[in-house]
């Protein structure tokens, strides 16, 4: 079959069954996100106790076991309190649990959602190389200088644990915005690791990225995907060290003085991010959505935290200029329909020029086929006259998908934004679509998409030579709408939108197309 396919035939096909595969691996395939459950087994695992343990030991250790990952009110030993957030922390000198309060962060019943795991590692948890002081220190509790505290920027935490040869003291500053500042103080030095916490659980995607990140004083970003993280690993000189899904974070950041850190892994291949110290510790952290306004207002390397894939370059420009046209129009909706009409024109040059060479070949196809049919035994004249007969009629094979290919970077990067934009959670468009971030569930959009899929590949021109060719692309608009039905409706109505003007574009072409065609017979009979 393939032999009897154009150039463009074929860049055209491999085109759509890269996207297909594309798609059809992200939902059936990669690994999903891990359930927090699975690592209980590891978190109270027993720890040999030996004076040169091992990291991925050390985060297992022995008294562990009796710090309860379901803590009762009672082991509460302080809360911080806002509109938006509370946290609170317990005897271990951890944050214990985070709850957003914002009514688009509440769960299905109306209720303050959790960030955190209650079965992982959680922030601020510390873990000692010497391990009779690691046992020490999950033995005797913290205790804070007050109960509550408000994230007004000066007000301050202290949380002591006094041990047998060694006092630590962590002072904490919160901010409204979900930033803080650690000040980690030991009477002594001593070996130990302290993290951010394992990756929320609460925006867990099979989608999009979740694990752990750091971000190198070169400004280089590496990744620790959940399940597929299979070894220890260090990362000396970071900047950030953080723990990630697809729409939240905790984060530690020092871009004064970089730290150390190791990311461990656990049985079921999932990461743990630590950072080494020894002694003291300056530190600065968040933990809250990845909302790129609010990173933005605590630090703007803070972004980097915000992860679109190996497409970042070109998404991290659409997104800001995605958010300044809501910002202008005041609706997400609206701002994903205007975007996209900016990119088609952006775009237009060599969408236009694409759709006139392929109209070219359409007109060509009939001499196409003749001199397939004149020269079926000799492949190499059939070459030698079929590039006679586009440079004749001006005709490139390649000009009709060149643009076509250029745009799929494009599209990408706009698929991971609308993805993992946190701030479409909650944002409602029109009608029945109340939040871009889910999937329609009336399957409204979906369809839609794929009626205007089927419609512009009707008005498109085509110049199939094989009938199994023709099939694959009729039931493309089915197989899209198939994968779009669990998309968020953001990216879905983008899709869809952007047929729309595909269809509009192609039409016009089309129409311009055959009147030239006109013109010229006129031309030749006056």
């Amino acid at each position: 079959m393939l032999e009897k396919m154009t150039y463009q035939q074929r860049l055209i096909l491999a085109t759509v069954i890269s996207a297909i595969l594309v798609l059809f691996y992200e939902i059936f395939v990669a690994p999903k996100p891990t359930v927090a459950e699975k690592n209980n087994s590891t978190t109270i695992a027993k720890q040999q106790t030996t004076n040169s343990a091992s990291v991925s030991n050390l985060i297992t250790p022995s008294t562990y076991s009796k710090a309860e990952t379901v803590l009762p009110s009672a082991e509460i030993i302080a809360r911080v309190k806002s509109e938006k957030f509370e946290i609170d922390i317990d005897k271990y000198g951890r944050f214990s649990q985070v709850y957003l309060l914002e009514d688009k962060f509440k769960d299905a019943n109306g209720q303050k959602q959790k960030l955190l795991s209650d079965l992982n590692a959680k922030p601020l948890e510390i873990r000692f190389s010497d391990p009779a002081l690691n046992d020490s220190s999950h033995a005797i509790a913290y205790t804070a200088n007050i109960n509550e505290v408000a994230p007004d920027g000066k007000s301050e935490l202290i949380l002591t644990q006094t041990l047998k040869d060694i006092i630590i003291t962590k002072k904490l500053v919160f901010n409204a915005n979900g930033s803080y500042s650690l000040k980690l103080t030991m009477s002594r030095d001593a070996q130990y690791f302290i993290t951010p916490g394992f990756s929320p659980t609460l925006g867990a995607d099979k989608f999009a990225f979740n694990g752990s990140l750091a971000v190198t004083t070169e400004g280089k970003i590496k990744n620790f995907e959940n399940t597929s993280h299979k070894s220890d690993e260090t990362t000396p000189k970071s900047n950030i060290i953080a723990s990630v899904d697809k729409y939240y974070s905790s984060v530690f950041y020092n871009f004064e003085i970089p730290v150390d850190a190791v990311v461990t892994s656990d049985k079921d291949k999932n990461p743990t991010a630590f950072i080494i110290a020894n002694g003291n510790l300056n530190l600065n952290g968040y933990i809250g959505p990845k909302t790129v306004d609010t990173l933005k207002s605590i630090d703007p390397r803070l972004v980097e935290v915000v992860e679109y894939g190996m497409f970042t370059f070109m998404a991290r420009p659409l997104f800001w200029a995605l958010e300044f046209i809501e910002k202008t129009v005041g609706n997400w909706g609206w701002a994903i329909v205007i975007f996209t009409i900016l990119v088609r024109l952006l775009l237009f040059p060599l969408t236009y020029k694409g759709m006139v060479s392929m109209n070219k070949l359409k007109e060509l196809a009939p001499k196409l086929t003749e001199l397939k049919e004149k020269y079926k035994g000799d492949p190499q004249k059939l070459n030698i006259h079929m590039m006679d007969l586009y440079r004749k009629h001006g005709a490139n094979p390649m000009s009709g998908c060149l643009p076509m290919i250029l745009q799929i970077p494009i599209f990408f990067a706009i698929y991971r934004v609308l993805l993992n934009a946190i701030e479409l959670k909650g944002a409602g468009w029109i009608l029945w679509i109340h939040d871009l971030s889910l999937m329609d569930k009336y399957y409204v959009l979906p369809i839609l998409m794929g009626a205007s899929m089927f419609i512009q590949q009707r008005i498109t021109p085509q110049n199939f030579t094989d009938p199994i060719q023709e099939k694959i692309f009729k039931y493309l608009p089915v197989v899209f709408t198939f994968f779009f039905l669990a998309f968020p409706a953001g990216l879905t109505l983008y899709w869809f939108v952007n047929n729309l003007l595909s269809i509009i574009q192609q039409y016009t072409v089309n129409k311009l197309m055959a009147r030239t065609k006109r013109n010229a017979k006129v031309a030749e009979s006056a």
